[in-house]
């Protein structure tokens, strides 16, 4: 990975248009090809789709069409997304519909060649997790994602019961697993009240995946309004963008691109060349001005 000029992925909402984590749908107001093709003018390698898109696509033209387009498009790094509710009872009847989703997704990565697959610990939950639990069902994920050649990377965030990076390495580094890992966005760092130093406390091996962005210095509404409606451009908002990229090179990241993930409820309405310029070109300028 060349350190001050990597490649990006944008991750799904970052180009999915006037939608947003939780809206009525989270099928894109753009069609596949339009972003692929808005992602490479602007100089992305990567995207990232969630699974409602993945299937609404796959309804239209299968698995082989999505892979077509994306390559068609030199988009050669793939992430698919969102996985919750995979550590409840299996007597519990989200567990049916996270499971049925876990095959989709499964199914998904396996005929992208996705990176990596993103999980959720338990949503706007307070008790604190069960980590033996946990370990197990990550470490079950982990297998099954090991015979389609994908990573599990779990985000923790401040509005699950996986809200710092020791809960989250308690799990991960409990199941141990080569192909499992920890996805750390910034938002949910800064937001988190975590400071970069803490990322040191991640073994390399385990750090699978970054995502960037940047938000104002205070919360807007709650934390979940304010991850889903007023994240800003990086370098436009109050978040330490170089001591963060500084910190995860340090602690050893390695992966061959980061995320870039801007969910707003202005820019999303933006042109779609617009959201993908923007959002790739104020990344880039964290890095070109890194001193390494």
């Amino acid at each position: 990975m060349n350190k001050t000029n990597p490649e990006l992925l944008a991750a799904y909402w970052t180009l999915a248009g006037d939608v947003y984590p939780g809206a009525p749908t989270e099928v894109s107001s753009f069609s596949l090809q339009e972003r692929a093709a808005a992602a490479s003018k602007a100089g992305y390698t990567g995207m990232g789709i969630v699974h409602a898109d993945l299937m609404a696509n796959a309804a239209k033209m299968g698995f082989p069409g999505i892979k077509a387009v994306l390559a068609d498009n030199g988009i050669k790094h793939v992430e698919v997304e969102f996985l919750s509710d995979w550590f409840v009872d299996p007597a519990d009847p989200r567990r049916k519909v996270s499971d049925q989703v876990r095959r989709e997704l499964f199914e998904a990565a396996a005929a992208l060649g996705a990176r990596n697959f993103k999980i959720s610990p338990a949503l706007f939950e307070e008790t604190p997790p069960d980590v033996p639990l946990l370990q197990h069902e990550f470490a079950r994920l982990c297998e099954e994602a090991r015979q389609v050649g994908t990573d599990i990377v779990m985000e923790m965030m401040p509005f699950t019961n996986v809200k710092t990076i020791d809960t989250a390495m308690a799990i991960i580094a409990g199941a141990d697993q080569s192909n499992g890992g920890l996805l750390l966005d910034i938002w949910h760092l800064e937001r988190g009240g975590m400071h970069c130093s803490e990322i040191s406390k991640i073994p390399a091996r385990f750090l699978k995946a970054i995502e960037l962005d940047d938000a104002n210095k205070e919360v807007v509404g709650t934390l979940f309004e304010d991850t889903r409606f007023s994240r800003q451009l990086c370098g436009e908002g109050s978040f330490d963008l170089a001591g963060f990229i500084k910190a995860v090179l340090a602690a050893g990241f390695n992966a061959p691109y980061y995320g870039v993930e801007i969910i707003s409820e202005t820019f999303r309405k933006l042109p779609l060349e617009v959201m993908a310029r923007t959002s790739y070109e104020s990344t880039m300028r964290q890095f070109k001005n890194l001193s390494i």
